[in-house]
């Protein structure tokens, strides 16, 4: 197989299948969590794991490329690791939604609805909040929507790291291989 389909494969396949485990466990904290706790764990999540980009473009340097990369490689290289974990991430979260029966939104949007309740949110303000959360859920149940919404989820901060990677990686010096 070609060094850089197998790096794509395993680094990108291990950060989106570790991302979504991480986050279908975290879904045990979502009654405890506020949306924008929620978020911002989710979000941290994925950085952490997206680690998995940095390493597969320091392993292709090092291994395949004897200690060696330019920008330009080392950046395709994070974006097709990035790619694959968005990728691997949707479709694992369709396979999630299809054995809970698709009640990630009812649950989502029970859970806001509680929240804007317990923070004062009543009358015609929860009357146009209930309205967009509809409007949401009718959005999310389409699959043209949700798939490439859920790839959307990922895939910019796969991207920051795919940067971040190339731009320090390009110096042999920075964590050079090891002999």
């Amino acid at each position: 197989m070609n060094p850089i389909l197998r790096y794509t494969a395993t680094y990108g396949l291990l950060s989106g299948l570790a991302t979504c485990a991480v986050l279908i466990a975290g879904f045990t904290l979502q009654d405890r969590l506020s949306a924008v706790h929620q978020l911002w764990f989710g979000y941290l999540v994925m950085l952490v794991i997206l680690t998995f980009i940095f390493v597969g473009v320091k392993r292709y340097r090092d291994i395949e490329r004897g200690g060696v990369i330019r920008f330009l490689p080392a950046l395709g290289l994070g974006l097709a690791i990035a790619t694959a974990a968005g990728v691997a991430y949707a479709l694992l979260w369709e396979v999630y939604l299809a054995a809970t029966h698709y009640s990630f939104m009812d649950n989502y949007i029970a859970g806001i609805i509680r929240h804007a309740r317990a923070a004062g949110l009543s009358g015609d303000k929860l009357a146009r909040k209930m309205a967009e959360l509809e409007t949401m859920r009718a959005q999310y149940a389409n699959p043209l929507f949700r798939i490439p919404m859920t790839f959307m989820e990922i895939f910019p901060v796969g991207l920051g790291v795919a940067l971040l990677s190339a731009l320090s990686l390009q110096f042999p010096k920075f964590l050079p291989a090891r002999r």
